[in-house]
This record gives C-alpha cells, structure tokens and sequence, in this order.
C-alpha cells in the first residue's frame, strides 16, 4: 500500500450468511474488535441486516455496504434493489459485479457497468470487482480480461465519478477456494489494473484510486499481500465473519 497517496479499504463481504439477529452479534464483536484499526472499514452485508448494521455501526468507524444494486431507480423488477433505495436505507458502498454475481446470476460487463454508474449518480461508493477464471490465468491471458473488464465498468464515467470507486482485484480462482495469489501476482495485477485506470483517467486519478485484493485473505497471508504498493486493501469473504479474523487483517491493512 501506499497511504500516503490513497486509502487502505478493509471490506467484508458477508455474501449470504447471517440472519439480521447473527449480524447483530458479530456487530458487538467487530466493534470492539476494529475500532483503533488505521484502515477504512467496511461491512457488506446481506439485504436484510442493513437496518441492523446501519443502527448499530452510526457513528462509529466502520461503514456499512450492500452486495448488488440494479441499474434503474425503480420498476417491475422483483427481488432487485436501487442505489437510491440504498441511499435511504443507510448504506455508503455497495459491491458491483462479484464473480459469484456474474457467474451464478448472468451478470454481464454490460449490466455491470450500468450497475456501478447506477450506484456513484446516487453518491454511493461502488466496489468494482475484476478477475480472471483459472483457466484464462493458465493461457495467459489475465492482463487481456482485466482491461476488458476494467474499461467496460468504468465506461461513460467521469473523472469526478471515479472519486467514489474502488476496484477489487478477485481472481476467480482464489475465491472460496483457500487458493491464494502469491503477493507477486496481486502486486502484478493490481499495477496492471492502475496503468489500465492511468490509460483512461490519467496519473492522478489512477494514483489515488484504491485497488483491493480478494481471493483467500486471511491472517497468514495478509501482510504479505499488503505489503505491496499498489494493493490498498481487501474485500474480504470468509474471514469478515470472524471478528478476530477481521481485525488482523485491518491491523495488517492499518500498518
């Protein structure tokens, strides 16, 4: 990381776990646990424990996200939810375009550009997700999905809307799977991800955009990956819903 020119960002996505009841639990804990961390913390939760993790994170360090937002303000769309709707609820970030979103629920480069641009018009902080399958890392072709990837979610964004975006590095291989990108590979894609930014946006933006890592952090391996410039953070799956957990990646992430 580089803090002296943008913000080290841990955030948890909870995906479906916890009942508004569970949440409330683990809020108690993470509050105590993270709240001297030198990091920017958030919580990604689960539609239904927003109310909860709004309430009980107010006025406190860590800021509270939703997982997916559809792109238009309102309509016939059962089981979706607007950015402004978000807005209202409470939320300050929401996660856009997760590889389990576009793998299990047909989301496309498209949708997810309309997603994100969707969520930074309503002033929420969208959290891009970028990544390549195992199969496109061992035909290499990783660089060529990622500014696929990157420059199809951030087209028609200005580079005032990029001030409420951060972009998380996830291959899809290290996802769930206790696999991890060596820090060297994080490292590689994440810089490759910043000169894609740097093409479109220019030095100033890319230098201060936040690029988090996720795919397997956790405790062991935390440091490490951090450790490397161009990789400001986390989004963190499995080890978010553990607080003791959380907080050694945040105290890893606050160094």
């Amino acid at each position: 990381m580089n803090k002296s020119k943008r913000a080290a960002v841990l955030a948890g996505n909870w995906k479906m776990n916890k009942t508004a009841s569970e949440a409330s639990e683990l809020i108690d804990e993470l509050l105590i646990a993270v709240k001297d961390v030198g990091c920017e913390v958030v919580i990604c939760v689960p539609f239904t424990d927003i109310m909860v993790a709004v309430e009980k994170c107010a006025g406190t360090n860590i800021k509270v996200g939703a997982q997916n937002c559809h792109f238009e303000e309102s309509g016939a769309f059962t089981g979706e939810i607007s950015a402004g709707m978000l807005v209202e609820s409470g939320v300050s970030h929401v996660i856009v375009g997760h590889s389990e979103r576009r793998q299990y629920f047909a989301e496309t480069d498209e949708t997810v550009n309309k997603r994100a641009r969707a969520a930074v018009s309503k002033g929420l902080t969208a959290i891009i997700c970028v990544g390549e399958l195992l199969e496109e890392r061992e035909t290499g072709v990783t660089e060529k999905v990622l500014l696929r990837q990157t420059k199809a979610a951030l087209s028609d964004m200005t580079a005032e809307d990029m001030k409420k975006v951060i972009i998380a590095y996830e291959p899809v291989w290290a996802i769930g799977t206790g696999k991890t990108a060596t820090s060297e590979q994080a490292a590689e894609a994440c810089g490759y991800i910043r000169d894609v930014i740097k093409d479109i946006f220019g030095e100033d933006i890319s230098e201060s955009l936040t690029i988090q890592y996720g795919g397997s952090m956790n405790p062991s391996n935390a440091a490490e990956l951090l450790a490397r410039d161009d990789v400001d953070g986390g989004l963190i799956g499995g080890a978010s819903l553990k607080a003791a957990d959380f907080k050694a990646l945040c105290d890893a992430a606050g160094k």
